[in-house]
Formats: structure tokens, C-alpha cells, sequence
């Protein structure tokens, strides 16, 4: 039996053919990987008859094509010959007749549009936020805006006590806002009154569900990023969210949930890891038992999610406009964004936010179930605990209840655990009784049975 399957570093072929310049081509310009001629899909040795030939050939074509060197190595193994192509990570991007690859998963993708974009700005060393943005003036950056910056910037003692006296002008180029002598996209998102007007889908969109069909109103939020964070936090508290009911003996206390604390880092972070190239907005989706914030990125859903989530707090997408909320006293240290967000939530005996990635996005998702709306914070200590599992298993139960045609890739993007997790519950669920399936897989309805 073979000990290697297909991965993003590793593929077989049973013969060589000349369109698997693709696959080196998405292994240079990804983390590197091996490609190996002789073997089949399962990794089962079936060898070669001319590996001599493309021991000479596959060099000369993969230089000649893709302009980049590989190591084609020749084994033998049970009488069998086979041949290994090591590809190396390469900094520049590297092409196959004009396209970009990429690799994603065990599969090599073309790269388009906006993905392109951030690939070949990576590439350069260059982020979306900092190009210069030809057309914007620093008279037509909000004034007041800037100062209320500054002030906050000193305040927090964030910027030197000298810049309280500096120009508008010193004081963009000491956040690096400048590009030479043009502002950078970054400039225009921090101060300018309307950054669509050079930024597609530059705002927040906010709406409430009763389920995953029926929107029964939302609210746009535009201006400077200043203005949409202020914004959006007042509109959530004062008409989309509702107050936890929690008493300190006979008094009544309302907590909102999220905390304004874990509310206020999940659009930090939103913000400054949007991929303002999408053309999309970030989405904030409330419904009476959760509420999702979903902003486009470019993390990638094959991908260790630990990893991508540290990476995701602490590597901000967009660097200048990061900069700057840190200089307002907004965020304290960046690595710490996820941390925040799970720490608040804590504090207040609110469920943690569960996170989710997916190829075009973000998610975070903060619960908030009816049972717990007017669960007083303090509980006697033999309240009986809910278990991770059994909480699980009734999240699903109520999400079937409110959508019966739910599917079970909807399920984990809402509750932030992965599909086997969802087919595990699932499972139980059926095999308890409480729930079943009817009509096809892939359609069909769930029922919760009584």
C-alpha cells in the first residue's frame, strides 16, 4: 500500500504530458512541492518507459516555458522506474503561457481578477492599502477627522508630543500615508468624507433576519472608516442588538451582547483585513439567537485554522490603515485581535465567538440563543453545566428548527466547527431519534421530531 496521498505540496502522474508545467508552475509561485511521474492518483507505482528522455526534457522545457529551475530526480524501485520533479518556492511570480497558479488544496488554480491583484502585489512586496491614489488632495481629507486623530493619538501617547504642532501634512507622511507626492488608498479610507468615490464597496452593510430567508430591514453605513466603526457600533447597540437579563440582588442589569468590547475588535479586525479589491462590502448578519460579521480576504479554507486565525490577528491586510488604529489608542497590541474578542466574551459568561473561514472570506459569529436572553449572569453553583457537545447538538436542532432546508456546509460556517464535526451531530441526532432527513442528499428538508 502506498504511504503518500495527494496534498498541496505533493501530486502523481502516471506519464508525463506537457500541461503539468501547470502544477510547477502553482508549486513555484505557492510554498514549493513534488511532482512525481510513475504513479498514480493513489500513489501505486505503475513506472515509466523513457525516463531517460525526461530526465533531459522536463528541465530544458520547464526553463525554457517557465523561465525557473527544477530538480528532476530518477528512482527505481521494484524494477519499476519512476522520477521526482522538485519545485522550489520562487519570490518572483512565475507564469505558464501568460497565467498565474496557484495551489490550493491537492489542486493547481488559475489565478484572476482580484486574487491576481494581491498576488502579484504580494509578489512585490506591496500591499493594497499603500498605492498611491492619483486625485485626491490633502485639502479634500476631512479636517476635523484628522484632528479628532490626533488628539486621541496623544491622548494614548501613540505619536510624539512634537506632532501636536505639525502640519496635516507632516503628520500623514509620519503615518506613512504618503507615496512621493500622492496620498495612498490608505489616506482616503482613514479621512476622506466618501472613500467609494475611488473605492468600490468601501462600507459596512448591516441587516436582521428572522432565518436565512426572510430580511426584515438593514441600514448602510458610509463615510471614512473613522465614521463607519462609530457608526455601525451605535446602530447595533440601539436597534439590531438585544440586552442580556442579569441581577445583583434586587437590581436589573442589561449587558448587550457581544460586549462592546468584542463588538468593537471584531470590526477592527474586519477593517483592517478587509480585501478592499473585492469590490464587496463587510456584512453584518443579525438574527435573534447570533450575529455574523463576514468581511472578503484572501485566507484560504484548506489551510490550518489555528494558523490562519494567528495569522489573521496578528498580519493585518491592509498594514497603513492598521497603523493608524493603533496610533488612535483603538487596539493595543496587533497579534491579540482573536484573543480580545474570546476574553470579553468570557468576562460577561457569554458564549465565545466562533470563527470560520472560507475561500472568498471571514467570519465571525457571536451567539446569543433565546435560553440565554434572560439567563441571569450569576447561577447557583449546582446549575447543572452544558458540555461543548450537548450545546452543539442543541445549536443544530435549533438551527433546523428555523431553517429546515439548512445544509450541512451552513451549519459550520454558523457554528465554526468543521463538516465532519456537523456529520458527527448529525449522526447522533438521527441515531437519538431527534431529528431526521427527508428527500435528497444534497436537497431534501431536516425535521426536528417531537
Amino acid at each position: 500500500m502506498p504511504d503518500n496521498s495527494e496534498t498541496q505540496i505533493l501530486e502523481f502522474k502516471e506519464s508525463w504530458r506537457d500541461e503539468y508545467l501547470r502544477t510547477i508552475c502553482a508549486f513555484a509561485n505557492s510554498t514549493g512541492g513534488k511532482l512525481v511521474i510513475g504513479k498514480d492518483d493513489n500513489g501505486n507505482l505503475v513506472g515509466l518507459k523513457s525516463s531517460k528522455r525526461l530526465l533531459e526534457d522536463i528541465p530544458n522545457k520547464v526553463k525554457e516555458i517557465l523561465g525557473i529551475l527544477v530538480e528532476v530526480n530518477a528512482h527505481k524501485q521494484a524494477d519499476k522506474e519512476y522520477l521526482e520533479i522538485v519545485v522550489e518556492p520562487y519570490l518572483f511570480p512565475v507564469s505558464y503561457r501568460g497565467e498565474y497558479y496557484l495551489r490550493v488544496g491537492s489542486t493547481s488554480q488559475t489565478l484572476k481578477g482580484a486574487a491576481l491583484n494581491r498576488f502579484l502585489l504580494k509578489r512585490q512586496g506591496l500591499h493594497w492599502d499603500a498605492l498611491p491614489l492619483p486625485g485626491l488632495p490633502v485639502s479634500m481629507l476631512n479636517q476635523a477627522v484628522i484632528e479628532k486623530f490626533r488628539r486621541q493619538a496623544l491622548q494614548s501617547r501613540r505619536i510624539q508630543s512634537e506632532m501636536s504642532a505639525d502640519s496635516i501634512e507632516n503628520l500623514l507622511d509620519k503615518l506613512h500615508l504618503f507615496d512621493g507626492k500622492l496620498l495612498k488608498r490608505a489616506a482616503a479610507l482613514l479621512f476622506f468624507d466618501d472613500p467609494e468615490r475611488f473605492v468600490t464597496g468601501a462600507f459596512i452593510k448591516i441587516g436582521y433576519f428572522e432565518n436565512n430567508v426572510d430580511l426584515r430591514y438593514q441600514d448602510e453605513v458610509h463615510g471614512n472608516l473613522f465614521q463607519q466603526l462609530e457608526k455601525t457600533v451605535e446602530i447595533l447597540q440601539t436597534k439590531y442588538l438585544k440586552a442580556w437579563i442579569s441581577y445583583q440582588g434586587l437590581q436589573r442589569i442589561e449587558t448587550l451582547c457581544p460586549p462592546e468590547a468584542a463588538l468593537r475588535e471584531a470590526l477592527l479586525n474586519a477593517v483592517a483585513h478587509k480585501d478592499y479589491s473585492s469590490g464587496s462590502p463587510i456584512q453584518i448578519s443579525v438574527y435573534p439567537d447570533r450575529m455574523m460579521i463576514w468581511n472578503s480576504s484572501q485566507l484560504l479554507p484548506d489551510q490550518n485554522l489555528s494558523a490562519l486565525l494567528k495569522k489573521h490577528s496578528s498580519q493585518p491586510f491592509n498594514p497603513d490603515i492598521a497603523n493608524a488604529f493603533f496610533r488612535a489608542g483603538m487596539v493595543e497590541l496587533w497579534g491579540r485581535g482573536i484573543d480580545k474578542m474570546i476574553e470579553s466574551c468570557r468576562a460577561e459568561e457569554m458564549p465565545e465567538p466562533r470563527f470560520s473561514i472560507e475561500s472568498s472570506g471571514f467570519w465571525v459569529t457571536f451567539i446569543f440563543s433565546s435560553d440565554q436572553k434572560t439567563t441571569p449572569k450569576t447561577t447557583p453553583k449546582t446549575t447543572p453545566k452544558t458540555t461543548p457537545k450537548t450545546y452543539t447538538a442543541q445549536r443544530i436542532v435549533e438551527l433546523i428548527e428555523e431553517s429546515p432546508e439548512i445544509t450541512r456546509k451552513e451549519m459550520a460556517a454558523i457554528l465554526g466547527i468543521t463538516l465532519d464535526g456537523i456529520r458527527y451531530h448529525l449522526q447522533k441526532l438521527k441515531a437519538a431519534g431527534k431529528i431526521h432527513h427527508t428527500g435528497p442528499a444534497r436537497a431534501g428538508r431536516w425535521q426536528v421530531k417531537s
